[in-house]
């Protein structure tokens, strides 16, 4: 015991008070083609045994694989081990509504479907393709020779990400909400609220390797949204909606970061979340909107701060906006969307509201490697 006296104090730093959550396209690669500053970051962010020194979590909007492939992708790209606890995929937080994992869910979108909705916990998902093949078998007004599949108050739907053929699945979403789940049937008016629905990834539209924008799932959303509304007079509404810019996405983020400090034992508490990315509606827009979030649960009175630190949430999420994706500091239109765009056009879902504020990054960088110096010279952090 008594040689302890004889320690010096720990040095500055060596446990980290903070993660990082990464995009993935725009800041690490673009389209297949890695950006070469991420290899460089990522050097810096792991030991000699490839472990990580920080809590690191990748948030992307993209979902038509299982977090496996991705983690995999990753490794390959950044040459450092990557876990699939580490990728949080745009329907990842659909693994915290348990009590829809039991019920019959219908799922729309592209990909391996099936294999992606078990993976979360859905026990009975349904795709739009097998709902299309039971369709004649719906028609039938004998009760006997409804397939018990689809059983009426305990069906929801779940949007995870844009169609192949949007009129076949529009048309038998619309099907399932106006009928509860019975589509087949007449619609009925009191079949509203509807069936509860989940929607992941609002992206308007997305850029591949073609420089012009393409349809996101938001696009296929307001399509949905208006078709509902054109139909009933009523607005369509969400259980939950889920990706950047969504607090859902952030809070599952900030779990996982945690997930990760308790299993290194990192005694210190993880104070700040550094969400580094390329869009400022979504990136940015998503870590500024959780920010405030933060600041609002911190600041309503003593209970909560206090429930706060039992539950140790962390104080704040900065966004770190780099050059390598979507913005770019050359074009004038990325520089003030709001001197080129009017106003009054918002690309964000219905659901949220434009705020100048939240567009506004806390740090502007050039690439991924940048940012990481910046947030360890920001905390101080000098783990070798």
């Amino acid at each position: 015991g008594s040689q302890v006296q004889y320690l010096g104090p720990r040095p500055l730093g060596v446990l980290p008070s903070f993660g990082f959550l990464f995009d993935i396209d725009g800041v690490l690669v673009r389209g297949r083609t890695p950006i070469p500053a991420a290899r460089t970051a990522f050097q810096k962010l792991v030991n000699s045994q490839g472990q990580f020194l920080v809590p690191v979590v990748f948030v992307t909007n993209a979902g038509n694989c299982l977090r496996q492939k991705k983690a995999d992708q990753l490794s390959h790209l950044l040459g450092v081990p990557i876990s699939q606890d580490q990728v949080m995929m745009s329907h990842s937080p659909l693994r915290m509504f348990k009590h829809y994992h039991e019920k019959c869910v219908l799922v729309s979108g592209q990909g391996p479907l099936l294999d992606i909705s078990q993976d979360l916990g859905f026990c009975q998902p349904i795709t739009i393709d097998t709902l299309r093949e039971k369709r004649p078998l719906l028609d039938a007004v004998d009760h006997d020779r409804r397939p018990n599949v689809l059983v009426s108050g305990d069906f929801s739907v779940v949007l995870f990400g844009e169609p192949v053929r949007w009129e076949t699945s529009l048309q038998l979403i619309i099907d399932v909400l106006l009928t509860s789940g019975y589509p087949g049937n007449p619609y009925k008016q009191e079949n509203y609220p509807h069936i509860p629905v989940l929607a992941c990834n609002m992206d308007l539209m997305w850029v591949a390797e073609a420089q012009s924008p393409r349809f996101g799932h938001g696009t296929f959303m307001v399509c949905l949204e208006n078709i509902y509304k054109k139909i009933t007079g009523k607005e369509l509404k969400y259980e939950a909606l889920m990706g950047k810019p969504s607090r859902l996405t952030y809070q599952y983020a900030e779990h996982l970061i945690r997930a990760q400090a308790l299993q290194r034992s990192w005694e210190q508490p993880i104070q700040t979340l550094y969400a580094v990315g390329d869009n400022l509606m979504t990136d940015v827009y998503g870590a500024n909107l959780y920010n405030r979030y933060l600041q609002e649960s911190s600041s309503t009175g003593s209970r909560s701060r206090l429930q706060a630190k039992v539950s140790g949430a962390a104080a704040h999420c900065r966004s770190v906006l780099v050059c390598t994706g979507v913005y770019t500091p050359h074009t004038e239109l990325a520089l003030d969307t709001r001197d080129s765009i009017p106003d009054t056009v918002f690309h964000g879902h219905r659901d949220f509201r434009f705020d100048p504020a939240l567009v506004e990054p806390d740090h502007i960088v050039p690439d991924v490697d940048a940012a990481v110096d910046l947030v360890f010279q920001l905390e101080n952090f000098a783990p070798n």
